[in-house]
């Protein structure tokens, strides 16, 4: 028989004040001789901060220093995130695309990095992206829905509509499918 043990792993979640229903999520790590272990995600941990989220996707992505991916996302009732960066260092940018929201066309800039407890949530309507800062860097996310390519949609990075302040240093790293996004006004968003 093994021994119970409990961990009360979920510290804090910060909501941002400005931004409807995207918060960041601190989770303590366990540190020992060993290493350290961190509760991810926890359904019953998350009913108990009024927060009801269920995951059917995990996504994992490795980056080189000045890569910047996005901003992406689903058309209709798309994808919340649950995004950490658990090697390396990025730059994390969400941006509200739901028209009937008050908060309509504002974005956040939250670095992530491995050393923190952090994990930023990003709710479906938003476009998200990163700019990576370190060699190497791995981030993970788990997704509310399943990705659709037929629904996907990308916003340029540098769309003056939202002038996002990224933190760039040296040449940016974009991929071919990233640099045909189009800026908010063409896509009537």
């Amino acid at each position: 028989m093994g021994i119970k043990t409990s961990i009360n792993s979920f510290i804090s979640i910060e909501k941002f004040s400005e931004i409807d229903h995207a918060f960041i999520l601190y989770s303590k790590k366990h540190l020992d001789h060993r290493g350290w272990f961190q509760e991810t995600y926890h359904f019953d941990k998350f009913l108990e901060h009024e927060i009801s989220l269920s995951f059917v996707q995990d996504n994992l992505v490795y980056s080189n220093k000045n890569v910047l991916r996005g901003l992406h996302l689903q058309e209709n009732d798309g994808q919340g995130k649950l995004v950490s960066c658990i090697r390396g260092k990025i730059f994390d940018v969400f941006v509200d695309l739901r028209k009937d929201s008050k908060s309509y066309k504002k974005w956040r800039l939250i670095e992530l990095n491995e050393q923190d407890d952090k994990f930023l949530y990003i709710p479906p309507g938003f476009a998200h992206g990163y700019y990576v800062i370190e060699e190497g860097t791995l981030v993970h996310y788990k997704c509310t829905k399943h990705y659709n390519s037929e629904t996907e949609i990308g916003i340029r990075w540098d769309d003056p509509s939202i002038n996002i302040n990224w933190p760039l240093s040296g040449e940016s790293i974009i991929s071919e499918k990233d640099k045909l996004n189009k800026t908010i006004k063409e896509l009537n968003l």
